[in-house]
């Protein structure tokens, strides 16, 4: 009788067992799923990611042997099993799945990774070991961004890590126009760092934490909710599986197979990259506004080079004036900067400089505001009163037009010298005489295309003769209440103002002398142009000055200028009302 009890429970229990659903280890290598979205790094084109700098300048390709493209799932999953690692890399299906593609279809990508891996993986091993975080997560930035610090995902992630502008400030990083401090490879491999600690500390499993780095937590609570862990018992990835977005559902497996590939690629025939040229960096504090181009131009160092040691830097300009930035370049480079510093800000100060102020109009035609006494102001009302019975147009505003100039080039000077000393870019020069190098010498003519102004004075309207005999009697009002005009003598020729020349001011003697103002100098300013517009001489303005010969200005710089002359007013050309 006990005995057939014995073989009555031990049946049961086998019964129970058969019926009862997989265990949580089985579970883990045996999930399978047909619906999962591979991480947008999968979609990488190998041939942009070669033009990294550093793949093109420091590294060797390897040599793609084409042998053993893939393993069996037991040789993956011994394989795995042997991986030094704190973090649980289990295999299943989904897990295979990524590793043959990375071993496939996407090997030139894994050898480019490689490649990367040399310079950018130190970033994420120092700031892992500070944080006392698992070595295996250096993998994570192979999914995220492929090892690409310019990344930039569909929904906006940027970076290595992949962070998103509200995640990254939250954790304190630098988002703006000119500054994304999220593409920085030591400062978001930091962040990463702790980011992923404080992950871990709320879930206290390394999956789940990985998962909510993908999706976020409220994602990864919402899943364990769902998955009735209200019970206490402890779940990870794999038992809130099929209640995470379908993304997040191929990172972690994902993540294991990028560990894969990183540490076996040997073994399927992607030979290492070599290092054809060791690259080592350090850091300078930048404490003012300086473009790469000065760094580059002084320094001799590839503009492309600073960009990506310093990709953060989205415009190649260190806003170093608001607050001190860390520029990153090769070590021997870093002496230099801090003995050449004024050097480079100096070098092309004036094309780097920022506006402080600004002026409506612009600079090279803005009315001058000068004390004569109110002189203007009764010219101008006995013009109006001189024109009231015909009611002629009075130019009141500034106009300007362009002149076209022949420069011969003198000894020594340069493109760059000749735009400052015409107010002009060496570009337009550049553009103007179809130069491609921008290289000119002694001897050479340059055309140079300069705007002047032209001020109210050299311009008057007055009508024709026979508009002036119209007869006010010839007025008459219509039906619709509009006013007709007989005309006497006009013809529909004559109808419009006329534009004619305004004769020559003879100079009349004052009672008083004008006194001289101040003016002080702005970019694109000369003596020819100041004289102009103040109408006083070049010669006039030295000699009040006591410039003797010189015709250099410096920005900022205070000018006495003398007042009008009679002379300058002769000299101008009479002008045509356009």
């Amino acid at each position: 009788m006990k005995k057939t009890l014995l073989t009555l429970s031990v049946s049961l229990c086998l019964s129970v067992t058969a019926f009862a659903g997989p265990s949580i280890l089985d579970l883990r290598h045996s999930i399978t799923d047909d619906n999962i979205i591979a991480p947008e790094s999968f979609e990488t084109q190998t041939r942009l990611l070669e033009e990294n700098f550093y793949l093109k300048n420091f590294v060797v390709p390897g040599t793609d042997l084409g042998s053993s493209n893939t393993a069996s799932p037991a040789e993956y999953e011994q394989r795995l099993t042997k991986l030094p690692t704190e973090i649980d890399l289990p295999y299943n299906s989904i897990v295979g799945r990524y590793i043959d593609m990375y071993l496939t279809k996407r090997r030139g990508l894994v050898a480019d990774m490689l490649a990367l891996h040399n310079y950018y993986g130190r970033f994420f091993e120092e700031e892992l070991l500070r944080e006392g975080m698992p070595m295996e997560l250096e993998y994570l930035p192979v999914i995220e961004s492929a090892i690409n610090p310019n990344a930039v995902s569909r929904a906006g992630a940027v970076g290595l890590w992949q962070f998103m502008p509200a995640t990254a400030k939250g954790l304190g990083m630098e988002v703006n126009s000119l500054v994304d401090e999220r593409r920085d490879p030591r400062l978001s491999s930091r962040n990463a760092a702790r980011y992923l600690k404080q992950l871990h500390d709320i879930y206290d499993d390394w999956s789940l934490a990985i998962a909510a780095y993908n999706c976020g937590p409220g994602n990864v609570n919402k899943a364990l909710r769902r998955a009735g862990s209200d019970g206490g018992e402890k779940k990870d990835f794999w038992d809130i599986y099929n209640f995470l977005p379908q993304e997040t559902r191929g990172y972690v497996p994902a993540f294991i197979a990028a560990n894969y590939v990183m540490n076996y690629y040997r073994e399927h025939g992607i030979t290492p990259t070599v290092v054809k040229r060791q690259l080592t960096t350090d850091t300078v504090m930048v404490r003012k506004y300086v473009h790469f181009n000065q760094i580059s131009s002084v320094l001799n160092i590839p503009v492309e080079e600073i960009r990506m040691l310093n990709p953060q830097f989205r415009k190649d300009v260190i806003p170093g004036d608001y607050r001190p930035y860390a520029l990153t370049l090769p070590t021997q480079q870093c002496l230099s900067y801090v003995m050449s510093e004024k050097r480079i800000l100096d070098y092309d100060r004036d094309l780097y400089a920022r506006r402080s102020t600004a002026e409506p109009g612009g600079e090279s035609c803005e009315p001058v505001y000068t004390s004569d006494g109110g002189e203007a102001n009764l010219a101008l009302a006995s013009r109006q009163s001189a024109n009231a019975d015909v009611n002629n147009e009075i130019a009141q505003t500034l106009t300007e037009r362009t002149v076209t100039k022949t420069h011969t080039v003198g000894r020594g000077e340069n493109i760059r010298d000749i735009a400052r000393q015409y107010g002009v870019s060496a570009t337009d020069i550049k553009r103007w005489n179809k130069l491609r190098r921008g290289k000119v010498k002694e001897g050479d003519r340059l055309t140079i295309e300069v705007v002047e102004c032209v001020t109210p004075d050299e311009v008057r309207v007055v009508a024709a003769p026979e508009v002036a005999q119209v007869d006010p009697s010839a007025f008459k009002s219509s039906a619709s209440g509009e006013k007709t005009v007989r005309k006497t003598t006009a013809t529909a020729e004559t109808r419009k103002p006329k534009a004619v020349p305004m004769p020559a001011k003879k100079s009349t003697p004052k009672a008083s002398t004008p006194k001289a103002t101040t003016y002080k100098v702005k970019k694109g300013d000369t003596l020819d142009r100041l004289a102009k517009r103040h109408g006083t001489t070049v010669a006039a303005i030295q000699a009040a000055n006591g410039m003797g010969k010189k015709t250099g200005l410096q920005i900022g710089q205070n000018l006495k200028i003398p007042a009008k002359s009679a002379k300058a007013t002769k000299k101008r050309p009479a002008r045509r009302r356009r």
